[in-house]
């Protein structure tokens, strides 16, 4: 299996085993994982976890697991900083599809690395952007 770029929910519930988490998408996470490709997650995911943790929506538990993720240098989760190309995939996700910018960017950041997004939002997965769940 290629690499795949993880949505926040994807990646948060494929670390925590939580069953909101579709099949496809934990297959596509353990397939990459086994082959040694990338689990790509955005770097706007790292803030919009942060946001949630503020505002009590997500436990700080959830972050330190992705965050461990991240750091892990054996694990495949990859950072990936918001660069000039995601900003120029931005003309690629229309805002009209997906107009949340967070949801946008990460949908972006999957168009520039050329690698399928994980995700159940219903907007990103009508749009133009490739998608697993």
């Amino acid at each position: 299996m290629a690499a795949v770029l993880a949505d926040t929910h994807a990646i948060l519930w494929y670390l925590t085993a939580d069953p909101r988490i579709s099949r496809e998408a934990t297959n596509a996470l353990d397939a990459a994982t086994a082959s040694g490709s990338p689990i790509f997650i955005s770097a706007i995911t790292m803030v919009e976890i942060q946001y949630l943790v503020e505002k009590g929506r997500l436990s700080p538990d959830d972050q330190r697991a992705l965050i461990a993720a991240v750091d892990d240098l054996q694990n495949p989760a990859r950072l990936v900083p918001l660069d000039r190309a995601i900003v120029d995939a931005l003309a690629q996700v229309s805002r009209d599809e997906v107009p949340d910018m967070p949801d946008r960017i990460i949908a972006a950041t999957a168009v520039s690395l050329g690698v399928p997004l994980l995700s159940r939002d219903r907007k990103i997965r009508a749009s133009q952007v490739q998608t697993i769940w």
